[in-house]
């Protein structure tokens, strides 16, 4: 227990401690108006209370990543709530907070064209790609995983389920933010806050000897997987997410003063870090040793594991609701995937998103496509989506910190964990069977190899003259 009250509470300290030096270094300015109030519209650019912004901010982030992932994470071993610690701290939300406030400072646009406004066009069309893509694998598993959950919960039909929660899907691409969302959410953001604080206090209160194996050197996970690279790809959210930066656009376009930037963009990371160290902790927990947690994911999937937990620590009505809390948590960030998919789609085209026939122009083939994307294999699907979320956490991380060199400011908080990014992405997919199926020897040497040269490309590109700023 006192090592997971340490990790939270190493958590808390760094919104309070590095989060504020990153705020300073960034410089927030009050007086500023914000797009809510310079581009109101009525469907994505409407003002809402900072308390609002952060939940929904929060949901849009927390889906299945910061559950699925750390129970994943958990089989190799307390490495994983290191991990979560550092990544969240000094990459995450530093990712987080750049996508965010990039967006406030330039109209509440979408990251790639954040990014092409100081790295060019063809940056733009890059960032389209990995956007897109990410955001259309996110809003399929974001279907199938809570589908399945409800299945197991209510016995309802899981292809019916699908159906039903691809409806809701497209209601909340296509109205206005503030109709669906912004009214559902705080209650969502209630109803996390439940599952994490039952769970925690299940394991604390409980008669169980919380994280027994405490021995961060060894790697623990069942198959002998290594720790290098695939823990950074499996365990991403609640730790670092290439999918927060194509959701902090949504509340660019509702925060209301950029002060309130480091608790809606950074705060929220450090809460997802926070429900993220919860069930990598069950995870490490409840199945006496990584091998019997193997077994119940290799019988279902993940959310086996959480239907276990939630009714081993807390009964059939306290386990009803927090199995229902994390089906929430994949539904509240599907349906905003969605729908930042339509407005980067609306920027790519030049469409207005005023009129709703302007918007079912763009929801009708995207969810066509995504439909058919859904009956494909679920464990290739997540395959995938691991790669492309780092992999477009790496270039906003590269991007943030050209944006800082370009202004004189402190490059090395993005640079740093850009570098450490790019490291583990290149390895992977030059390693993984999804990709080259290299040795992990050639792999993890050609990926040191790419970091460095990234650096030195960087380096000679921030030594040269100025030629464009954005706001």
């Amino acid at each position: 227990m006192t090592i997971l009250l340490l990790c939270i509470g190493l958590l808390i300290l760094g919104y309070f401690t590095y989060g504020r030096f990153v705020d300073r270094i960034f410089g927030p300015d009050r007086s500023r108006p914000t797009p809510c109030s310079t581009m109101a519209d009525g469907v994505d650019y409407i003002a809402m209370p900072a308390w609002k912004v952060f939940f929904i901010q929060l949901l849009d982030i927390a889906g299945i990543g910061p559950i699925f992932g750390p129970i994943l994470g958990a089989l190799y071993g307390p490495v994983a709530l290191v991990w979560i610690v550092v990544g969240a701290i000094f990459a995450g939300a530093v990712h987080d907070y750049f996508s965010g406030m990039l967006s406030v400072r330039n109209k509440g646009a979408s990251l790639p064209d954040v990014v092409g406004a100081f790295l060019g066009h063809k940056a733009r069309w890059v960032m389209r790609f990995f956007s897109l893509l990410l955001l259309l694998l996110v809003g399929v598993v974001f279907v199938l995983s809570p589908a399945h959950l409800l299945g197991n919960l209510t016995g309802l039909n899981v292809h019916l389920l699908v159906i039903c929660i691809f409806g809701y899907y497209f209601l909340a691409t296509i109205l206005p933010i503030d109709k669906l969302i912004g009214r559902l959410y705080p209650f969502f953001g209630a109803l996390l806050l439940f599952m994490t604080l039952g769970v925690f206090l299940g394991m604390t209160l409980g008669d169980i000897s919380i994280l027994p194996n405490l021995d961060v050197t060894v790697n623990t996970h069942p198959q002998g997987l290594p720790i290098w690279p695939l823990l950074f790809i499996t365990l991403s959210c609640g730790a670092i997410s290439g999918f927060h930066s194509t959701q902090s656009p949504l509340m660019a376009r509702c925060i209301g003063n950029e002060s309130s930037g480091r608790l809606v963009f950074y705060g929220a990371m450090i809460a997802e870090g926070i429900i993220a160290l919860v069930w990598a902790a069950a995870g490490m927990t409840l199945f006496h040793g990584p091998d019997a947690l193997y077994q119940v994911i290799q019988s279902g999937t993940p959310s086996l594991v959480v239907d276990q937990v939630c009714r081993t620590l807390l009964g059939p009505v306290g386990g009803f609701l927090a199995i229902l809390a994390v089906i929430i948590l994949p539904i509240t960030s599907g349906d905003t995937a969605f729908r930042s998919s339509r407005l980067i789609l609306a920027e790519t085209f030049t469409l207005p998103q005023i009129k709703a026939t302007q918007r079912l122009l763009l929801a009708i083939p995207l969810f066509i496509l995504a439909f058919f994307v859904s009956t494909q294999d679920f464990e290739l699907i997540w395959r995938y989506f691991g790669w492309s979320n780092q992999t477009l956490a790496m270039l906003v991380l590269w991007s943030a910190a050209i944006f800082l060199r370009q202004r004189g400011k402190l490059h090395w908080i993005a640079s740093i964990p850009a570098m450490f990014m790019t490291a583990v992405s290149v390895s992977f997919i030059l390693q993984a069977s999804i990709g080259f199926n290299l040795p992990p020897g050639l792999s993890n040497s050609a990926g040191l190899v790419a970091t460095v040269a990234t650096l030195v490309t960087f380096l000679r590109f921030i030594s040269r003259p100025l030629i464009a700023k954005s706001p």
